[in-house]
């Protein structure tokens, strides 16, 4: 009973939180892009659909570190070859303060941020092409604050893949849409010892 009273006592705490709290020194962001589509860079390259969950921590105020997971699948056409996408890598996030660099936020009830990944992943498709190696990228992105800790957000993002198999580099731009949740553990910590 303890631990499903502080689970709601955590959860009313964040929901009140101002908009500012959520990206400050010692919080998590967990989340997810939920559907990632790419026109690819290369010859023949189309569209794709995956999943990528992440989990970060605040080191410091608008600054994350944290890891991911990259699962997708693509077939572009029925008859073509299926394409199976992987990787599991460290990510770094910064989010712009506003006002800074002449950047402003958008309805003041989000934030726009740099997100960068490096890691291990490959790409297969079934009798061609596939890659296992570096997987690395870069791109802006923005989260839009629907509560004070539940961002709905987009990412614009570059993405590599180098290493070894009859494919060296493949690389694409994606665009994602996705959510994350923010938790503020400052909070969690001083309700839980309130709660003993």
């Amino acid at each position: 009973m303890k631990k499903l009273f502080f689970g709601a006592l955590v959860m009313v705490a964040g929901l009140f939180s101002t908009a500012n709290a959520q990206i400050q020194e010692g919080n998590w962001m967990v989340g997810s892009s939920i559907i990632s589509s790419n026109f690819g860079l290369n010859t023949g390259a189309g569209y794709n659909f995956a999943i990528q969950p992440k989990a970060a921590y605040f080191i410091k105020d608008n600054v994350a570190l944290g890891g991911y997971v990259d699962v997708g699948f693509n077939k572009v056409t029925k008859g073509t070859p299926t394409e199976f996408t992987y990787g599991v890598g460290a990510l770094g996030r910064y989010f712009i303060s506003p006002g800074e660099a002449g950047v402003d936020n958008l309805l003041n009830h989000g934030r726009w941020f740099f997100e960068g990944n490096v890691g291990v992943g490959g790409r297969s498709v079934e009798n061609a092409d596939s890659t296992t190696g570096l997987d690395f990228g870069v791109g802006p992105g923005y989260s839009y604050f629907i509560t004070p800790n539940i961002g709905v957000e987009g990412l614009v993002k570059y993405r590599g893949r180098a290493g070894f198999g009859s494919e060296g580099l493949n690389s694409n731009i994606t665009f994602n849409v996705g959510f994350s949740i923010y938790l503020p553990t400052g909070q969690a910590k001083r309700i839980a010892n309130e709660v003993k």
